[in-house]
């Protein structure tokens, strides 16, 4: 890793140099101490004038490579679309998982993330092409049986397999064990997969009470425990435990949820989309002590990695709902796009201090969008778009300079041959 300087940019309000070396921030110090700066070896400097640094971006939920199923089954309820995106997966091979992360990583880097936590198939596929890429992971494993006491032996032997096969991946990419949801993966194995989980010291995803039918289903299956006192009662809740949506919570699920330091993602546009619901209990959760994150599902739900938009979205809709438009101020939005994700992935960075790990967006504030004397935070959530990010810097290598990003045209003249031979 080699040695980056930023010359002359905003840090929360203030001109400052960076000094990142060896993957780390090192020194931030005010505009001009560069100069001063005994630095051996190659340097490369950037000129920031005009520009801002802000932490990347880390998007706490997605399914990257659906990427190439972007716009498959527009219009249908939610359990309708999810048998035809069954039936789609059924046919997608390594091939598919690899060029499908390749364009999800060229999506997230041109809109700010520099970290993923990703639930999908062909994990060694997914790690490759994020790595390759130059971010951050969190590759699950994906416990889903469909209630069928035939494949429990399988996927037993294939979860730890794959975590074997994690050692050889990359340093930016993380093994995590996944169980789909509650109506996807049988009891047996839910308890089997959390006690790999904790056994092995790895953090757990699920889809939790992401749906209205989701939640009844499970009350009249399991003597009318909601989703999320199910798994309390079997013990499956903790610190490592990620969970997608946590839409439709009541009281008693909230107080769970903060009680176990439960991570909820909320992940508002698919959501929105699928007309899952939208009344995220934000306040709540942050009250009751769980770890707030954002995500942006995947494209087959969302059609876009944007998380600038999903946090505008997230916290207007907030704020519509609640009819308070004081709800999710701008620094608390912000940390669940970054600091919170870290957080729950046992992560050094969401944040521009020395010592974090080089995870860096640097906007360009020379626009329409940044003209207004408010905070800075305003301009960039609520009025920029994702096109003021200049250029990114992950694991501190720059991944994109001047919103290019070298074998971008080949990723997207392989993923159009993978399209093309799929069945949809």
């Amino acid at each position: 890793m080699g040695t980056i300087v930023l010359k002359n940019i905003t840090v929360s309000g203030q001109q400052k140099d960076i000094l990142i070396d060896k993957g780390l921030i090192r020194k931030i110090e005010p505009a001009s101490s560069c100069e001063k700066w005994n630095i051996a070896g190659d340097v490369e400097i950037m000129e920031c004038s005009g520009k801002a640094a802000v932490p990347g971006l880390i998007n706490m939920h997605t399914h990257t490579s659906m990427t190439l199923m972007r716009g498959i089954g527009e219009d249908m309820l939610f359990h309708n679309w999810l048998d035809k995106i069954w039936k789609i997966e059924s046919n997608i091979d390594e091939e598919f998982i690899y060029w499908g992360t390749k364009v999800a990583c060229l999506e997230m880097i041109k809109t700010g993330t520099t970290t993923f936590n990703d639930q999908y198939w062909f994990q060694n596929q997914s790690a490759r092409a994020a790595s390759e890429a130059g971010i951050k992971s969190g590759i699950c494993y994906i416990i889903c049986d469909r209630n069928d006491p035939s494949s429990f032996s399988r996927i037993k032997d294939e979860c730890q397999q794959a975590y074997e096969e994690s050692s050889g991946w990359a340093q930016e990419a993380q093994f995590l064990v996944c169980c789909h949801a509650i109506y996807s993966v049988s009891e047996e194995m839910l308890r089997w997969g959390i006690d790999f989980a904790r056994r092995h010291n790895l953090r757990m995803h699920i889809h939790l009470s992401e749906t209205e039918k989701e939640v009844s289903d499970c009350k009249e299956q399991h003597g009318g425990l909601s989703p999320v006192e199910y798994l309390e009662e079997m013990g499956f809740l903790g610190p490592e435990v990620i969970a997608a949506h946590t839409l439709w919570l009541s009281d008693k699920d909230v107080e769970l949820l903060g009680k176990h330091k439960v991570t909820c993602v909320h992940n508002i546009n698919s959501n929105l989309k699928l007309a899952s619901g939208y009344r995220f209990r934000y306040n709540e959760l942050k009250e009751a002590g769980a770890n707030v994150c954002i995500g942006t599902d995947g494209c087959a739900s969302s059609n876009n990695l944007d998380l600038l938009e999903a946090m505008k979205t997230s916290a207007i809709v907030q704020k519509a709902w609640r009819q308070d438009p004081s709800t999710w101020p701008l620094n608390e939005l912000f940390d669940c796009a970054t600091v919170n994700g870290a957080k729950a992935l046992g992560l050094n960075t969401g944040r521009i201090e020395e010592g974090c790990f080089a995870d860096i967006c640097i906007v360009d504030t020379d626009n329409s969008f940044f003209l207004s004397p408010a905070p800075f935070l305003a301009n960039l959530v609520y009025s920029a778009h994702s096109d003021c990010i200049d250029s990114v810097i992950s694991n501190g290598k720059f991944v994109m300079r001047h919103r290019e990003i070298e074998g971008e045209k080949e990723i997207l003249r392989e993923a159009r041959k993978v399209i093309a031979q799929l069945k949809y």
